[in-house]
């Protein structure tokens, strides 16, 4: 590249371009009351265009301009003390300013329970995603956006054409039940590969970047809650130098669970053991995943938990809930218990393998 070509995108620039009808009425308002700064004005003795900047936005004010007043967001990490605290204001020209936070708290919403059963056999095909990839939507109620699970497959791998980024998110699981997959964190060192039993917990905030996956790879992904922001990191590089298996993000710890090192310990629903993925002592209880399976009949139950979540990934059982027709269920079907229905997992061949994401972790079950 030449050194002419190389100054010339160095000083490239973008411009909004609004109108007004009295470019000193406009001025002021920009320049004192939104802080922005004044770059550039003409003609000298009767202005009709003024260039000015501010806030990581370049605006160009011209006299008989065409376009619309428009709408400017401005986003501070302290909007009290911004514009004397207003959070709407509008300019002499008609333009709108919104004033709000630059990184506003995580809502959680309420969950709205309900028994809900997904079957892999009565679903519509799967949905086209992003990057080619499949998704099937396994609790499409969100239960009022409190948390989305889906069941995503990758046909054809191979690179994966991502960017270092983050979620703003409560909990996030990612669990592989087919292939494999390679993914670099921040302070966790080198590529990890994701395969078939294992699983990530991406704390909130955490850098990373997907780099390759088999073909046909199939994961889980659940997020809390179902709405929530992602953003890309253009100044990360991954991998980090440093590796820091004991870093924090907002009381969580990025955890990498090898299914083939589990051990199985008795359950919380009786008749069952349960691999339990360590997620629970790592997010301080903000939830906790288990591989459950059965050693034996199993009774009726009762749990006090809010959110419960479960995927079948191997063999098969009847769900029976009081008052509800019985379920039979086979690999690629989910469910969602409502705290405080009795339920029952029946007739469970010995195959049986069941993925339970529960919020918070632990949740005390009542045997009936």
């Amino acid at each position: 590249m030449s050194a002419t070509h190389s100054e010339s995108r160095a000083e490239t620039r973008a411009e909004i371009r609004l109108p007004t009808q009295e470019l000193r009425d406009d001025l002021a308002f920009f320049t004192k009351v939104l802080g922005m700064r004044l770059d550039m004005i003409y003609p000298a003795d009767n202005p009709e265009v003024a260039v000015m900047s501010g806030h990581g936005l370049r605006l160009r004010l011209q006299k008989g301009a065409p376009e619309a007043p428009g709408t400017i967001r401005i986003l501070t990490a302290d909007p009290d003390a911004f514009a004397g605290g207003a959070r709407e204001l509008q300019a002499p020209n008609g333009t709108r300013v919104e004033v709000d936070e630059l990184n506003p708290p995580l809502v959680l919403p309420e969950t709205q329970h309900a028994f809900v059963v997904r079957r892999l056999a009565d679903q519509a095909p799967w949905v086209i995603g992003r990057a080619g990839m499949h998704y099937r939507d396994l609790v499409p109620s969100r239960l009022g956006g409190a948390m989305i699970a889906s069941h995503i497959r990758i046909p054809d791998g191979g690179p994966v054409p991502d960017m270092v980024h983050y979620h703003k998110v409560g909990f996030q699981l990612i669990f592989c039940i087919k292939g494999w997959v390679d993914v670099v964190y921040e302070d966790q060192g080198p590529k990890i590969r994701l395969t078939a039993g294992d699983c990530f917990i991406q704390p909130p905030e955490i850098r990373h970047r997907v780099l390759e996956a088999s073909d046909g790879i199939e994961v889980i992904e659940i997020g809390v809650p179902a709405e929530h922001v992602t953003e890309i990191d253009h100044q990360m590089t991954l991998p980090t130098p440093h590796l820091r298996p004991e870093r924090e993000w907002q009381g969580q710890r990025f955890v990498h669970n090898v299914g083939a090192t589990g051990r199985f310990a008795p359950f919380r629903v009786p008749g069952f053991e349960a691999r339990d993925t360590t997620i629970a002592a790592n997010t301080k209880g903000v939830a906790s995943v288990m591989v459950a399976r059965p050693t034996g009949p199993a009774p009726w139950t009762r749990h006090k938990g809010d959110i419960l979540f479960t995927f079948v990934m191997s063999g098969q059982m009847t769900l029976e809930g009081e008052g509800k027709e019985p379920f039979r269920l086979s690999p690629g079907d989910a469910f969602v218990i409502p705290p405080g229905l009795a339920t029952r997992y029946a007739d469970a061949t010995p195959d049986l393998e069941l993925l339970e994401v529960s919020l918070p972790g632990n949740p005390a079950t009542e045997t009936l």
